[in-house]
């Protein structure tokens, strides 16, 4: 099998992508970066916050950025769009249920956040009754509690499949420590996920690269796709006080598409 070079673009998809995984493992991140990419391939692109779970890492909280390249994000009425409420806004069901373009679904950690997919049981129903392919991917991180074994992941799996009543479809590996990842924790999770894919029969289909670590990734070659992760969300406490909700204009979200980058 031929290695595919780091500059290989994402897969296109098409229909409904959900992306769940463990608490911590960078969903709404690869979310927003997968979201963009999309946009910026000439897809039209919807996502959805399903997160009722963790109020500080939301996609709610790049709304603005999101807006700005023309991705339709689908979010609780203004008035609770930041609220640490579990809501669920009907108009979720509705773009489930849309024939064209990609819909990315957001869902929140563990079990627990992928109880709500349970809910939408008739919409995904629905829009398979219109030749819409499903594709739920769980984002690994090797360096995070309870996946940091092929036994541990093993077990999210089975755990997220009995909450949501929807079978994973493939894996995404995230391997990071923040600012602290160094290249050889990126060769070093892309193994762990190769192997957890290949014990699973799940399909890898893609690793995460931090935007800062991309050109020294270069030389590098994998058997997969690379996403390239541009840190989008940080938490309050981390905030300058001019942020609101994402909308940072130095946001990458903007620059993908100004850029073609």
């Amino acid at each position: 099998m031929e290695a595919v070079r780091l500059e290989r673009a994402v897969p296109r998809y098409e229909g409904v992508v959900v992306i769940v995984g463990a608490f911590g493992s960078g969903k709404t991140e690869v979310a927003l970066n997968l979201a963009a990419v999309s946009r910026n391939a000439g897809s039209r692109v919807w996502i959805a916050d399903l997160d009722l779970v963790n109020p500080y890492f939301r996609t709610r909280e790049a709304k603005a950025a999101l807006t700005r390249i023309g991705v339709e994000a689908v979010l609780p009425p203004d008035a609770y769009l930041y609220a640490d409420l579990p809501i669920l806004t009907p108009l979720v069901a509705g773009v489930i249920q849309r024939t064209e373009g990609l819909v990315i679904l957001d869902v929140g950690g563990n079990d627990a956040g992928a109880t709500v997919l349970a809910s939408l049981a008739d919409a995904f129903a629905a829009a398979a009754g219109h030749g819409r392919a499903l594709h739920m991917l769980m984002v690994i991180n090797p360096f995070r509690p309870f996946t940091d074994t092929v036994a541990g992941c093993r077990q999210m799996r089975a755990s997220i499949e009995q909450a949501s009543r929807l079978a994973v479809t493939g894996i995404i590996g995230n391997a990071n420590l923040m600012e602290e990842t160094r290249l050889e924790d990126i060769e070093n999770g892309y193994r762990f996920v190769r192997a957890f894919s290949k014990e699973s029969g799940l399909s890898l289909e893609m690793i995460t690269v931090p935007e800062s670590l991309w050109m020294q990734m270069a030389p590098v070659r994998f058997f997969c796709p690379v996403l390239p992760i541009h840190r989008q969300l940080v938490p309050p406490w981390k905030r300058p006080a001019e942020f609101n909700g994402g909308s940072n204009p130095r946001s990458f979200l903007n620059k993908t598409v100004v850029n073609g980058e």
